[in-house]
C-alpha cells in the first residue's frame, strides 16, 4: 500500500509518462528514507546524497527547501515507513517533451527476517574502486543487482553478498555489510566503488561512541573465515544479524546488539 503520491510537488495518481526515461533508459536516481513516527530520518544526508547523484547525471532538480517540504509531508502520513525519492531526466523519445519528474511517495516498510542468509555472488559489473562518471551515484539502474538476489533467492538464501570476480568483498545488492573479528568491526572502504550507505555511516559514528575499532579496507572472501559475526545495514533492513554467508555461519554477537540498540536510540 502506498501513500499519497507527489509527482513534482503536486498531488498525483502516480502514473509516470511511458516516455519517460526511467521507463525506457533507467536514467535517474533515487533516495530511500525511513519514517519513524511520521519523521523521516537522516533526512539532510540522504537529500545530500541524492543532489550529488542529480548533478553526477546532471539532472536538474528541486530546491533543498521544496525536496524536504515534500518528504515530510508524505511522511507524515505514515507512522512508519519507507519514503521514496524518484528523480527522471524526463522524456526520453524524441518529439516528446516533459520535463524532469521528482516523485515521492511512501509504502509500508515490512521488516525482513533476522537474521538473513547470504549467497555470494560475483558482479562483474561493478566498478570495484575504478573511477567513472557514476562514482558513488545512486542510479536508477538495478537491474544486475536484482539479478544477484534472484540467483540468490533460487538457491536458498535471503540475498546476495556481491564480490569482484576475484572474490573481494564489496557489498549487497541493496545494502552495505560489515563484520567482527576478534572484536574490531571491519566493512568495505568506499574506495572499491560501494555506495556511501547513510545507513553506514550512522553505524561507523555509533561503533566510536561504542569505543569499537573499526578497519576499512578491502578483503577477499574467506576473510570471514575468522568472523565472528556478519552485520547487513540499510535503511531498510537497519542494522541486521546475518547468520549465513554460503556455508559459513554466523552467531549474532554483543557488537551487532549493541550497533541495534544504539542505533534505534538515535533514531528515536
Amino acid at each position: 500500500m502506498t501513500s499519497r503520491v507527489l509527482i513534482n510537488g503536486v498531488e498525483s495518481t502516480g502514473f509516470v509518462p511511458v516516455s519517460d526515461s526511467s521507463v525506457l533508459r533507467g536514467d535517474g536516481c533515487f533516495e530511500v528514507i525511513k519514517a519513524y513516527s511520521g519523521r523521516p530520518f537522516a533526512l539532510d544526508a540522504h537529500l545530500d546524497r541524492l543532489e550529488r547523484s542529480a548533478k553526477a547525471l546532471d539532472i536538474a532538480i528541486p530546491g533543498r527547501e521544496e525536496l524536504s517540504t515534500w518528504v515530510e509531508d508524505v511522511a507524515a502520513g505514515c507512522p512508519e515507513c519507507v519514503v521514496r525519492v524518484v528523480v527522471t531526466r524526463g522524456s526520453a523519445v524524441p518529439g516528446v517533451n516533459h520535463d524532469p519528474l521528482t516523485v515521492v511517495f511512501a509504502h509500508e516498510w515490512i521488516k525482513g527476517e533476522v537474521p538473513t542468509r547470504l549467497l555470494p555472488v560475483q558482479a562483474p559489473w561493478h566498478t570495484a574502486g575504478a573511477d567513472w562518471e557514476l562514482a558513488g551515484a545512486k542510479v536508477l539502474s538495478y537491474a544486475p543487482n536484482l539479478s544477484a538476489s534472484r540467483r540468490a533467492a533460487a538457491e536458498g538464501f535471503d540475498d546476495a553478498l556481491l564480490t569482484t570476480v576475484d572474490g573481494v568483498m564489496l557489498e549487497g545488492p541493496t545494502f552495505s555489510v560489515a563484520w567482527v573479528v576478534d572484536g574490531v568491526l571491519e566493512t568495505p572502504g568506499l574506495g572499491l566503488g560501494i555506495l556511501d550507505s547513510i545507513t553506514r555511516r550512522v553505524m561507523l559514528e555509533l561503533a566510536a561512541e561504542l569505543r569499537v575499532e573499526v578497519v576499512q579496507g578491502s578483503w577477499p572472501l574467506d576473510r570471514l573465515d575468522l568472523a565472528q559475526e556478519v552485520l547487513a545495514i540499510s535503511t531498510v533492513r537497519e542494522i541486521q544479524p546475518v547468520s549465513a554467508v554460503g556455508p559459513r555461519l554466523f552467531i549474532e554477537g554483543s557488537v551487532t546488539a549493541d550497533l541495534a540498540r544504539l542505533y534505534y536510540q538515535r533514531v528515536y
